[in-house]
Order: structure tokens, then C-alpha cells, then sequence
């Protein structure tokens, strides 16, 4: 893939997050992976409906401007993904409604609901708070960023990552659909998690889709757990954490809402 060629791809990215309402004024930002140590980024100040393929910046994994122009305050959070991840090659950030709705609530959207979502893209968890455009943002994605590929930031928006600018691009579509969906669902009577049996057989499809190693899904292990399936059970959660009890807690208050 041409340099020239990415430059147009980010432009049409921009051009379809801003006509879906992902995006506001200059909200939002994308990155992509010129080379190991070679970003291409959208600049600062810019609607993302109106990009020109010339105006895109490129910086190192450091920081350092490495072209003309100014990139997005927010680089230091796409340069974080691209150090923990090497495999990631693209990453977006928007304010999609309804996904923001829930960040915004403080819910996270990681409970075994979907099919799809399950196969496809797996547990959607929920960053803290980090102040946008400071060190803070980037550090709330570290208890995540090496089991997910979509995550809601807390009173923020949302970021995806991806092997190439499309897919990363899709997951944010399917991230905004999926909070869509969880929002009516909530509308009438609460969504219904599936079973412990029947997201292992959703599991054992997920290789069809190239997601053979993300979190399938469930938030906790609580209830009928997964298990070791889960890489909650074995990675994330230490089971005396603080993490955890505020899980398990939150979990508590949904059930009985």
C-alpha cells in the first residue's frame, strides 16, 4: 500500500465518520502505520469531513514531527497502541453517540449479548477517565490494550484498532451498532446474556473470523464463568483486585436496576 494511497484512505474514513455523527467539528482523529517506526496521522484542527490527502502528518513512535504540519494532540494515545501492539496497523478514535452514551453512563459493553459481536470483535471494556491530550489518556488503555480491539473511554468516546485502516474503521462501525442495539434493547426490559454453553460454541467459530485471541466477551468471571476461555479469568482480574470488587459490584447494581 503507496503512502498516496493511505492518505486517500484516511480522507474517506474521516468523510464517512463525519457523515455518520461519529464525529463533531474537528473531533476525532486517525492514524495509520507508514512502517515501524513511521506514523500517518490526521492533523490538528481539522473536520474530518473535509480532509485533504496532503494535509496528513507523519511522526515517529516518539512523537517527533517528521513532515510538515501539526498532528492531533491525541497522537500520544494512537503512539501508545502502536508500541504495546506491534501487529496493530491503524487506529481510530470518535465520538459515536451511542457508544459515547454508555462511556459517558460509565458502562462498559462486555457482556456475552451478540452473536456477532462475541465472533467477531469480543469484549468491549471501559477505560477510566484520562484527561484528553495529556500522558493520562493512553495510560487508562494499559489494563486492556493486549486482550481487546475496541474500547470505550470513560466520559471520552471510543477508539479501535486494527491489521489495516478499514478493519479498524469497521470495528468502530460495529461498535456504535452494537451500543445501538444494547440502548433499545434496554428500552425494553434489558438485554439477555447468553449462557456459558452457547458462548463456548460461538468461541469455537471464532478462528472463521480471525479473532482466535481477544476476550471472548464476558465482563467478570461471576455466574456461570467461562472459566479459563476467558482471558478475564487468567490475565485481567487478580481476584482480591479492586477491579474486580468494583466489577462485581457494578454487575450487582445492573441486576437489581
Amino acid at each position: 500500500m503507496t503512502e498516496h494511497s493511505l492518505r486517500q484512505q484516511i480522507c474517506e474514513v474521516g468523510r464517512r465518520m463525519y457523515e455518520k455523527n461519529f464525529v463533531a467539528s474537528n473531533d476525532g482523529n486517525i492514524s495509520v502505520r507508514l512502517a515501524a517506526n513511521r506514523i500517518l496521522t490526521t492533523p490538528t484542527g481539522v473536520s474530518k469531513g473535509f480532509m485533504a490527502p496532503e494535509s496528513m502528518v507523519i511522526v515517529d513512535l516518539e512523537g517527533r514531527v517528521l513532515s510538515t504540519g501539526k498532528p492531533s494532540s491525541e497522537i500520544p494515545m494512537h503512539l501508545f497502541v502502536y508500541r504495546e501492539r506491534p501487529e496493530v496497523q491503524a487506529v481510530v478514535h470518535a465520538h459515536p453517540l451511542h457508544a459515547t452514551g454508555f462511556a459517558a453512563a460509565g458502562l462498559s459493553l462486555e457482556d456475552c449479548v451478540t452473536a456477532e459481536i462475541i465472533v467477531t470483535l469480543g469484549s468491549i471494556p471501559l477505560a477510566p477517565y484520562g484527561t484528553p491530550s495529556t500522558p493520562k489518556l493512553p495510560e487508562t488503555l494499559r489494563p486492556f490494550i493486549h486482550h481487546n480491539d475496541a474500547f470505550l473511554l470513560a466520559n471520552h468516546g471510543a477508539v479501535t484498532v486494527g491489521k489495516d485502516l478499514w478493519e479498524a474503521y469497521y470495528k468502530m462501525e460495529r461498535l456504535e451498532h452494537y451500543a445501538h442495539i444494547i440502548f433499545i434493547s434496554r428500552q425494553l426490559g434489558g438485554e439477555k446474556i447468553l449462557p456459558k454453553e452457547q458462548v463456548q460454541e460461538l468461541l469455537a467459530l471464532r478462528g472463521q473470523y480471525g479473532q482466535t485471541g481477544l476476550n471472548p466477551g464476558c465482563s467478570t468471571c461471576v455466574e456461570d464463568c467461562l472459566g479459563a476461555a476467558c482471558l478475564n479469568y487468567a490475565n485481567k482480574y487478580d481476584p482480591h483486585s479492586e477491579d474486580l470488587i468494583n466489577a462485581v459490584v457494578t454487575r450487582v447494581i445492573q441486576r437489581v436496576q
